[in-house]
């Protein structure tokens, strides 16, 4: 008879082997993994602090450290731009007439500075616990308590309506090309980012552009938020307030004919 089935009345006792060997292999498994880690830790910090790496900023650290970067990389260009324009004019060999057409093209574009009567306009962001402050509002939702693209935007189309000899957004001078963008209530403007309160600043005739900023039906709408949800808004006039001119780079773009 085969003695492969148990006889009746006996126990069955596990094979110690059988239960050891894979909780063996596993524990030498977990141990392998942990040291593959460790060795990769190693290799990717190369000494460094990996905790402190750039690709482990938050955003919002980083776009203000480019922020500051392209500022001070506006001011060096400044500098090297006065640079040239002091040897430009050594002997440069422009008549009278090229030069004084120059000055103007200079002018227009915004790349001289520019002095003369303004008014400036101040936006800023209500209270984050503001309430309605006159009846018939409704209960102001996140973004009703923030300034946002289009009312920058209104007031500098206003003030461009208004006859605005130039005009600058904070502390940079706007040209044809500069386009005021934002990022919830962060304004990018030229490569720099900027918080609110946020100040509007044009050249003019100040009866001229406070008739263009009334005018404006965007501006009127922002107006009333002001006045239901308490959201910054302030014009004061300038007797004489100087823009500098541009610093920046200019991206030449062209248009072609459709043929």
């Amino acid at each position: 008879m085969s003695n492969s089935a148990d006889s009746p009345g006996t126990v069955s006792t596990p094979d110690p082997g059988r239960g050891f060997r894979p909780v063996r292999l596993l524990t030498a498994s977990a141990f392998a993994l942990a040291g593959l880690l460790f060795v990769t830790s190693f290799h990717t910090a190369r000494g460094t602090d990996i905790r402190t790496d750039a690709s482990l900023l938050k955003l919002s650290d980083l776009i203000q450290e480019r922020s500051r970067d392209n500022g001070e990389r506006e001011e060096a260009n400044a500098v090297l731009r006065q640079d040239v324009e002091v040897l430009a004019e050594r002997d440069n060999g422009s008549t009278r007439a090229e030069e004084d057409r120059l000055t103007d093209l200079e002018r227009a574009a915004g790349a001289e500075a520019l002095v003369g009567r303004a008014v400036s306009v101040t936006l800023d962001d209500a209270p984050p616990d503001a309430s309605a402050k006159l009846p018939g509002y409704p209960d102001p939702q996140p973004d009703d308590l923030v300034i946002h693209q289009q009312d920058l935007q209104a007031v500098v189309n206003a003030l461009w309506r208004g006859g605005a000899e130039g005009i600058q957004v904070m502390d940079q001078r706007l040209i044809s090309t500069s386009a005021v963008r934002c990022v919830g209530n962060t304004l990018i403007l030229q490569g720099r980012v900027y918080s609110p309160p946020y100040r509007v600043t044009a050249v003019g005739d100040p009866e001229t552009l406070r008739q263009a900023l009334h005018d404006s039906p965007a501006i009127q709408t922002y107006l009333a938020y002001v006045d239901g949800y308490g959201l910054g808004w302030e014009v004061v006039e300038n007797d004489s307030v100087t823009l500098p001119g541009y610093s920046g780079t200019v991206e030449m773009h062209h248009a072609e004919p459709v043929e």
